[in-house]
């Protein structure tokens, strides 16, 4: 009896047991539901490959695959103080913090890094959404206020890749004041003659949006991106109406001329690449069809 118990029993339990499957293997499309395997979604850049649904991309992944042969070098950012007021809600802004840099691998929102585009020099600065929703406070600020300082110092273009809910609360002021100082430094790259770009993907809203996010040169959105200040639902309540469909989406702000370009991300690394060079006056690439894309690691 003992044998069957302790040998045979939890053999056939093991054998008949559910095996694990690891939480991402597969992913479903938020528009159709349909559910795509994971190595495939990576390797058509995080797009749906039936509905085109844009999936958020990293900045790490996003950096891989703008730049040439996925090579690039990071820009070392300034450090700032870390919960200046002190904050504490359900629970402590330090704990928030710790956890997002533990599950990024990342020291906060924002990214820069140079390298080349098409063989041309440019600066890049990816916000990543993964890290408390990609919300602006003093260090991401002080991120973006750093990558054009870098593109105006280097004579490059300098390329913004946007998402984020907004200004993060739990800076209060300090956050806000991160609008005006991104602002100012914007001016210093146009007065350096260099262009500034941005490409607005899924969500874009909030203080972000009201700042730097909607003063570039030329604005590009991904497909359906949500881009706006206050969300569809909040803006419904306060007029008391319904609101147009398509309302804050990309296309939508398209034919509204808010937005210059909408492209596909399979079209973005070429789109990039062609603006630069027109708007620095670069000779153009000879036509090789085109350009390949970088494979992300």
């Amino acid at each position: 009896m003992n044998w069957i118990s302790n040998v045979v029993r939890p053999k056939i339990r093991d054998f008949l047991a559910r095996r694990e499957v690891p939480e991402n293997l597969w992913v479903k499309c938020p528009e159709t539901g349909q559910m795509v395997f994971h190595k495939d979604l990576e390797a058509n850049l995080y797009v749906i490959p039936a509905s085109g649904y844009h999936m958020r991309m990293d900045a790490v992944t996003r950096l891989k695959n703008t730049f040439d042969d996925g090579a690039y070098e990071e820009v070392t950012l300034p450090e700032v103080a870390i919960d200046p007021l002190k904050f504490r809600d359900e629970r402590r802004y330090v704990d928030r913090l710790k956890d997002a840099r533990t599950k990024t691998g990342y020291q906060d929102a924002v990214k820069v890094a140079t390298g080349l585009l098409t063989e041309l020099p440019v600066t890049i600065a990816v916000q990543d959404f993964g890290f408390m929703g990609g919300s602006l406070g003093m260090a991401a600020g002080e991120a973006v206020v750093k990558g054009l300082e870098t593109a105006a110092e280097r004579g490059t273009p300098f390329i913004m890749f946007a998402a984020s809910g907004g200004a993060r609360m739990q800076e209060g002021i300090l956050s806000l004041m991160q609008m005006p100082r991104t602002t100012a430094a914007i001016q210093e790259l146009r007065e350096a003659k260099k262009p500034y770009i941005v490409v607005l993907t899924n969500p874009t809203t909030g203080g972000v949006t009201a700042s730097y996010a909607m003063l570039g040169d030329i604005q590009i959105a991904e497909p359906g991106a949500l881009i706006g200040f206050a969300g569809p639902r909040v803006i419904e309540q306060t007029i008391r109406e319904k609101l147009p469909d398509g309302f804050q989406r990309a296309e939508y702000l398209r034919e509204h001329g808010m937005l210059d370009m909408v492209v596909h991300r399979h079209e973005m690394r070429d789109t990039l690449g062609r603006l630069c060079r027109m708007l620095t006056k670069a000779p153009a690439l000879p036509p090789k069809g085109r350009l390949p894309r970088p494979q992300a690691a």
